[in-house]
């Protein structure tokens, strides 16, 4: 027997046996599943633990955009896509009052495929001018992937995954360092959950954005505007095949993206005390029938009426969270994923920025910068850089999903003017680097910047087209309302993701 082989037995056993680690990961849900996975990898001991590990069912972590697959796939998780009956995505299609722009992502350098290798231009050329590879994104029953997930993670050799609910940390007597969980494990002859406990010399908390680590030791909570009530559409004749599809000008945005060869999810977003939804208008399926499906590509309406009265149930939903990020010090732990970080899921970036994250805090974290994970001043200064990459594209994938619900749920008449600005932009063939941008793929936030306000200055010419050129003063209190508006929508969260 070799000595590494010998090592992995021994590390495995000290897992098992005694519950110690290098790592205690809570929650092996996508965060949770690709940091234990990357880790690993290093060659660190892992113990994942699951308070669930059967299949969940979720409406969102469905669609995941193409640089969160590109980023999926470095951290050699990209064969996770495969057999769940997974879509191509290869872009958008937004609709506005009957018309629509479909937006396909750029063609980009920094393609990878599933083993990591980069993918060469049509012409066999690693990085050439023209001909880069088109960008591709997925979209999956979530549940079905997450389990692909934890088989990775359950055929490593550096990693044990327990199921068991983690209800507390341990610290030490002497100071705030956390040095692990306790759980309540259930034990199969008595069918009882008993306290455990699991040691690490990092805790890793991931356990969503219901997290119950989150108000014990971060000050910021989800500020939630809306809900996702979520249908499940059969055979449904989209307009814009492997395309996600947006659709605004109802009250609020729609959000349909097919998840399998048959099934298509939409997504109908519903504001806190929408007036349309009221119970006097007969409540959230009341609004989906007489708001929702008018506004809907023809082509979609049969199968979403199909799907209401197939069940007369309320729909399943989600509630819509914005958290902004945390920088934390907390020895010994870590609070990531949607735990610390949430934005809303209008735009599908929350997979990307969870994989996107993987992959910096995997790089800061290896072996040759940081060889103890229970050296805490060393985790300390690795975890600074990690909050400095991460901005690069986090900061534009949460501006944008909070910035274009705004515009497209258009709560007032100036985000009405911003919203049809932002068509109107779409529609004139500015879509390549917003769908960059949108897809992860561009990491430039001055990018964002400047088409933001490209978006409300067009807005601002088509109010004055519609106005009147000789209206001079009215011209002139619109315009400065209309970038008012766009500069309270904008720099605020800008501000916040950029500066914290």
């Amino acid at each position: 027997m070799s000595a590494t082989t010998s090592t992995v037995e021994n590390l495995a056993l000290r897992r098992t046996t005694y519950h110690e680690a290098d790592v205690v990961v809570v929650g092996a849900g996508v965060f949770g599943c690709a940091v234990a996975f990357a880790l690993a990898n290093q060659g660190r001991s892992v113990i994942l633990l699951e308070r669930w590990m059967k299949e969940p069912n979720r409406i969102v972590g469905e669609l995941l955009q193409a640089g969160g697959l590109n980023s999926l796939r470095k951290l050699g998780l990209g064969h996770c896509v495969d057999d769940i009956d997974a879509v191509p995505c290869y872009g958008f299609s937004v609709f506005f009052h009957g018309k629509n722009v479909e937006m396909p992502y750029p063609c980009v350098e920094g393609l990878v495929d599933n083993s990591g290798k980069p993918i060469a231009a049509a012409n066999g050329s690693a990085h050439p001018k023209k001909e880069l590879p088109r960008p591709e994104g997925r979209s999956f029953h979530h549940g079905r992937f997450i389990m692909q997930l934890r088989r990775a993670c359950l055929n490593h050799p550096n990693i044990t995954v327990v199921e068991t609910e983690a209800v507390d940390t341990i610290k030490g007597d002497h100071n705030p360092e956390i040095l692990g969980v306790q759980t309540l494990t259930l034990n199969p002859s008595t069918g009882k959950k008993e306290p455990d406990t699991f040691f690490g010399q990092l805790t890793i908390v991931a356990d969503g954005y219901a997290s119950k680590f989150r108000k014990q030791y971060l000050t910021q909570t989800p500020v939630v505007r809306s809900k996702f009530y979520a249908l499940e559409l059969q055979d449904c004749q989209l307009p814009s095949p492997n395309h996600g599809h947006v659709v605004i000008g109802a009250s609020a945005p729609v959000l349909l993206y097919q998840i399998g060869s048959r099934e298509t999810r939409v997504l109908v977003d519903v504001p806190e005390r929408l007036p349309e939804a009221s119970p006097a208008n007969g409540g959230v399926r009341g609004y989906m029938a007489n708001v929702v499906l008018p506004a809907l590509p023809a082509s979609v309406q049969p199968s979403f009426r199909a799907a209401l009265e197939r069940d007369a149930k309320i729909p399943q939903s989600m509630p819509n969270s914005w958290l902004p990020p945390t920088r934390q010090s907390i020895p010994g732990m870590l609070i990531l994923g949607d735990a610390m970080n949430m934005r809303h899921p209008l735009t599908g970036g929350g997979m990307t920025v969870a994989f996107n994250d993987v992959a910096v805090l995997a790089d800061e974290l290896a072996p040759e910068k940081v060889p103890q994970l229970g050296d805490a001043r060393a985790v300390a200064t690795a975890m600074s850089r990690f909050y400095a990459r991460r901005k690069q594209l986090t900061s534009i994938i949460n501006v944008l999903a909070q910035a274009l619900y705004s515009l497209f749920a258009a709560e007032d008449a100036n985000l009405a003017k911003l919203q049809r600005g932002c068509f109107a932009y779409f529609e004139r063939g500015h879509v390549a680097q917003p769908m960059g941008l949108l897809g992860g793929l561009l990491q430039k936030p001055l990018v964002l910047a400047y088409h933001f306000f490209s978006v409300a200055f067009l807005a601002i010419w088509l109010d004055w087209r519609d106005t009147g050129l000789w209206k001079i003063p009215v011209l002139l209190w619109n315009a400065v309302a209309l970038l008012w508006t766009a500069s309270v929508v904008f720099l605020p969260v800008m501000w916040r993701e950029l500066m914290w």
